[in-house]
């Protein structure tokens, strides 16, 4: 195995080779550590990193790995990157933002808790735009990160330093969060496998765990290590209310899919989408009808009143936590997260619950469809990716000869934000004339975890990616 390709291996691959003692973690984390230091300064997908406790970590579970009858817990000596949002107790977590430059976390999120118990090794924290306000990834406090497939373009937000990471061959795992779409925007724009869980499957922290909007998710390169890691992070945690009972549980092995039944839309009713992510979904959707699944497009009756109902919610939450820091800092945050705080102060509870009402309607459009499939189809996003360097104020931006309004406005992931019981995977589906990938969605029943991921395994079966030196990016190479 050459470094390039041990940089590339499955969580999974590397477990199985820890205990047949044919790799050690020292050496996957040292080969990590080496490619970080080549790329990132190409992609700025870290932020902090912890390279010297990452080694000394790898050595201690190589010692385990070497002592026969050890306690091997599922991850141990896994490297894992953990997005700058998420806080880890005595550890900096900036949130990408000057005002918490040198913030202290004081307690960990439950979900990177449970990643570190299970063994995994923290290389760095990566990089997100200011509180992950924006589907773009630049900050003030760490600049522009960029595509490693082309880094004219942006890696997506917001969880975009964990999807280069990924794609370039810098972390084995990685965690990201996702509020309306930053798992699943640069799964698609970085060509690699991202997973919203329903509502609850992964524990919160107190107050953001109240809001639907919210998840914790896996980002991998394969779709099995996301299955490993959504088992562990997932189930009742005495600190969320929210949190669902029992662990997710992924059979194995899953199901074939012949003989599902699979929904396909094109636009959700009411989004414009560019014609190579077009050509490229259909592409997907030609593979399963090619594995045996029954495929029909269908009319879901959306309208952008679902876009206008998300800002509503979204905005007014945003601005409900950041507005505070506007005294202070105003002239020190983003330009973006500045709009945002400042336009929530205007919106008032009656709008609020309007749009929670609207919610309700949405689903009862999704619901018969969800009577007669398994499971629906449809792009991740309406281009390939944005400029790295875009602002998601000034979006000179048109798809199909129609400006976008909202810098969310070409994901099609929000309305899964809003309906959030449903689980949804994005897998990669081609590439555009840019090089940067595009993704479809695979949209679940309320929390049927376990058709999302036998739908998604099939398709990773059917059509790899990343799975060798011509279809990795060719940055550092």
């Amino acid at each position: 195995m050459t470094e390039n390709d041990l940089c590339f291996v499955s969580a999974g691959d590397a477990i199985t080779k820890f205990k047949a003692r044919q790799l050690s973690p020292v050496d996957l984390v040292a080969a990590l550590i080496a490619r970080s230091e080549a790329v990132n300064p190409h992609l700025t997908a870290f932020t902090t990193t912890h390279f010297e406790r990452a080694h000394a970590q790898a050595r201690r579970a190589e010692a385990k790995y070497m002592r026969k009858g050890a306690r091997l817990r599922r991850l141990e000596g896994v490297p894992i990157a953990i997005k700058d949002l998420h806080p880890i107790k005595g550890e900096i977590t900036t949130f990408g933002s000057r005002i918490f430059a040198q913030n202290r976390d004081s307690v960990t999120s439950p979900s990177v808790a449970r990643l570190l118990n299970a063994g995994a090794i923290v290389l760095a924290r990566t990089a997100t735009p200011e509180f992950g306000a924006a589907t773009i990834c630049h900050s003030p406090l760490w600049g522009i990160s960029r595509n490693p497939w082309n880094t004219d373009y942006s890696p997506g937000g917001s969880s975009g330093g964990s999807g280069a990471a990924l794609a370039a061959g810098m972390t084995t795992l990685a965690d990201g969060s996702d509020y309306g779409g930053s798992i699943r925007i640069p799964a698609a724009a970085c060509g690699i496998f991202g997973y919203k869980p329903p509502f609850g499957r992964i524990p919160r922290l107190a107050p953001g765990n109240l809001d639907t909007f919210g998840h914790c998710g896996p980002m991998t390169r394969g779709v099995r290590d996301a299955a490993l890691m959504l088992e562990i992070m997932s189930g009742t945690h005495p600190g969320d209310i929210m949190s669902l009972p029992g662990r997710a549980r992924i059979p194995r092995p899953l199901p074939d899919v012949r003989g599902m039944r699979i929904a396909f839309s094109m636009d959700l009713g009411y989004f414009q989408v560019d014609q190579e992510v077009q050509d490229n979904t259909r592409s997907a959707v030609t593979t399963f009808r090619d594995l045996g699944c029954h495929v029909e497009e269908v009319e879901i009756g959306w309208t952008s009143a679902v876009l206008s109902a998300f800002l509503t919610r979204a905005v007014a939450g945003f601005s409900a936590r950041i507005a505070p820091y506007l005294p202070r800092w105003r002239f020190e945050m983003s330009d973006y997260v500045r709009a945002v705080a400042e336009e929530g102060l205007n919106i008032s509870a009656a709008e609020i619950f309007a749009a929670q009402e609207f919610q309700s309607e949405m689903f009862q459009k999704l619901s018969p469809i969800f009577a007669k499939f398994d499971l629906m189809v449809c792009p991740t996003l309406a281009l390939p990716s944005l400029p790295a360097d875009q602002s998601p104020l000034a979006l000179n931006v048109t798809i199909n000869g129609k400006r976008l309004l909202a810098d969310v406005q070409w994901a099609l992931t929000y309305p899964f934000n809003m309906i959030s019981q449903c689980p949804v995977a994005s897998v990669p589906s081609g590439f555009s004339t840019s090089r940067v990938p595009t993704g479809v969605q695979i949209v679940g029943r309320p929390y049927d975890d376990a058709s999302v991921f036998r739908a998604a395994l099939a398709y990773e079966a059917a059509r790899p990616w990343l799975d060798r030196h011509e279809t990795r990016p060719t940055l550092g190479a």
